[in-house]
């Protein structure tokens, strides 16, 4: 064991394939291991080592895990995977490929999130779940009033405004049955309006507690939820080499086709997440509207881009900016000036 300088481990639920190789390459051992705990207690007694691993549910778990034992943690897209395994699919040629990826000088990883950006992330995928079951909980509402002669104009707003009124009015065709389940289903929308602000509160404390959600949220364009799920999904921004790669991990750059000397770019790429690529997007697009009411450099760069590109271009090249300008202020530690 003390020759294995690369361990790869195939991550499932219960059973987990390892391989390991020298400084050579060659195969050294090999194990399966029938349980998480049996699991980390091999790892917490194996010499010190690289740890390959895809980046996949529960590799940021077992990161730290390892990593707290003194190892090296290096997790693999399971995309960047896929093309070094042979054959037909199995634990074993899965570990073998992900060793082979692991040994390539130009392979990219992922950096493991800590604890506190996996809440971020967490926090964020269930605010946006009710989000969802609100937009459908809506959609629910507006349809079953149209069988009853009644129209709601698009729009929450309008069901929380006029809903109640339906149901208090004598004279429209809503039974008994009807102005119970439409109640029903109103008190489960405000319980997600209520859910939604909770949620919102618990972002808004994180925001005020990390040094760096403060120092990007003062971008124009980056908003309290763009700045924690940033936060959350960047890992550590050091690992990236500049802001254009970060940029590139947001998908924010041009995709492109290109053959001998004939260079073709298409539209961005849309890589990585793309929940916080929309929110960097969406963010530019409410700065666009506000640059209009002012005269400082930058709002004149946009409205100049505006003009040039078109809304649509303007936004997404503002948040390739966003990202790059966020790099620097995280990578750097440097704070944000605004434009006077």
């Amino acid at each position: 064991m003390n020759k294995v300088t690369l361990l790869g481990i195939d991550l499932a639920k219960n059973v987990f394939q390892l391989l390991g190789l020298n400084s050579s390459g060659q195969v050294v051992f090999k194990k399966r291991i029938s349980s998480r705990e049996k699991l980390i207690n091999f790892i917490a007694g194996f010499p010190v080592c690289t740890i390959a691993m895809e980046a996949c549910g529960g590799s940021n778990y077992f990161a730290r895990k390892f990593l707290s034992f003194g190892h090296e943690i290096k997790l693999i897209h399971p995309a960047f995977v896929k093309p070094y395994v042979k054959t037909n699919k199995n634990d074993s040629n899965d570990v073998e490929g992900i060793c082979e990826a692991a040994s390539r000088p130009t392979m990219r990883f992922v950096t493991p999130k800590t604890i506190e950006q996996q809440d971020i992330q967490s926090l964020h995928r269930i605010r946006s779940g009710f989000i969802e079951e609100r937009t459908a909980l809506t959609n629910k509402i507006r349809g079953l009033l149209m069988e009853y002669g009644i129209t709601i104009a698009k729009g929450i707003r309008h069901i929380r405004k006029l809903l109640p009124d339906f149901l208090e009015d004598a004279e429209n065709e809503l039974s008994h049955v009807a102005r119970e389940f439409l109640n029903d289903l109103y008190q489960q929308l405000i319980k997600k309006d209520e859910n939604i602000t909770k949620y919102d509160k618990l972002l808004q404390n994180i925001l005020h507690e990390n040094e760096d959600c403060k120092k990007i949220e003062k971008i124009e364009g980056v908003g309290l939820l763009t700045a924690t799920a940033v936060i959350a999904s960047i890992g550590d921004a050091k690992e990236f080499k500049n802001g254009r790669h970060l940029a590139a991990f947001f998908g924010l750059v041009s995709r492109q086709q290109s053959s001998g000397n004939k260079q073709k770019m298409l539209g961005i790429s849309k890589r990585g997440n793309s929940y916080t690529r929309t929110l960097l997007i969406h963010g530019a697009r409410s700065a666009i509207l506000a640059s209009s009411k002012k005269n400082d450099p930058k709002s004149k760069w946009i409205q100049a881009l505006v003009e040039r590109a078109g809304q649509n271009k303007a936004a997404v090249a503002l948040a390739n900016k966003n990202a790059i300008i966020i790099y620097a202020l995280i990578a750097n530690q440097t704070q944000y000036q605004k434009a006077g």
